[in-house]
């Protein structure tokens, strides 16, 4: 395949943000428009520094490593334990859910009660303050692409389905245990392991390069490839 480099306007801030576990989606409207309508070149560039872009087809890119599976580190468990609690308190309050996490709002002011209401689930995931809410969860949600911060008002994205499919699957078996009438059947629980880091929503063990020596190798393999060709 023929990659023009030059045409790539946005691979640079595409890489940036996809490398640091960043979901790019229709938020980030320029980013998204190219790598959707440069999708093959895209793949194929990042597929020689050991990434797959994967295009999710409810709008949305994330990178994943070709190599090896990713170990979930502690950030995700702890977006995705917050995605349950919100399911569920959503459910109690007869709203629903996926309106709320498929491109609706929730308002700051929600989240004391949500910490007071779930404080035990909350206390897996190191989370005991409205302060400590806000930084490990919400401010993270906004970090990756998950959700957008307007002024105290968070309205969620499309990545947030990354979360949900978690939580409809543990509906599924919750749903089949209480069809068997059974108590035995084991469901998914939260278990939060250690990570110092707390920094990609993926830890990509395989990769020791940077970001900049990720980009530069790429690019210079990518160049090489073509100077044979030609």
């Amino acid at each position: 395949m023929n990659i023009d480099l030059k045409e790539m306007t946005q691979l640079a801030a595409a890489f940036r943000d996809l490398f640091k576990g960043y979901h790019i989606s229709r938020s980030e409207p320029e980013c998204y428009a190219q790598l959707s309508s440069m999708q093959d070149q895209y793949r194929a560039l990042f597929r020689a520094l050991g990434f797959e872009l994967v295009c999710d087809p409810r709008g949305f890119y994330y990178f994943v490593p070709e190599q090896a599976a990713p170990q979930v580190n502690k950030t995700a468990q702890r977006l995705a334990l917050f995605t349950f609690i919100l399911v569920e308190h959503l459910a109690d309050q007869g709203r629903d859910p996926l309106s709320v996490l498929d491109g609706g709002t929730i308002g700051r002011d929600e989240l004391p009660a949500l910490l007071d209401k779930y404080r035990d689930l909350f206390l897996q995931a190191e989370v005991t303050t409205h302060e400590e809410l806000e930084d490990k969860v919400i401010r993270r949600l906004t970090q990756l692409g998950f959700a957008e911060d307007s002024n105290g008002v968070y309205r969620f994205l499309p990545p947030m389905h990354r979360f949900l499919d978690v939580c409809l699957s543990v509906q599924h078996d919750r749903d089949l245990a209480a069809s068997l009438h059974s108590t035995d059947l084991p469901l998914p629980a939260p278990v939060l392991i250690d990570d110092d880091s707390g920094d990609p929503i993926i830890t990509l063990d395989d990769v020791e390069e940077s970001e900049e020596e990720a980009m530069a190798r790429a690019l210079a393999e990518e160049r090489a490839a073509q100077e044979q060709d030609a």
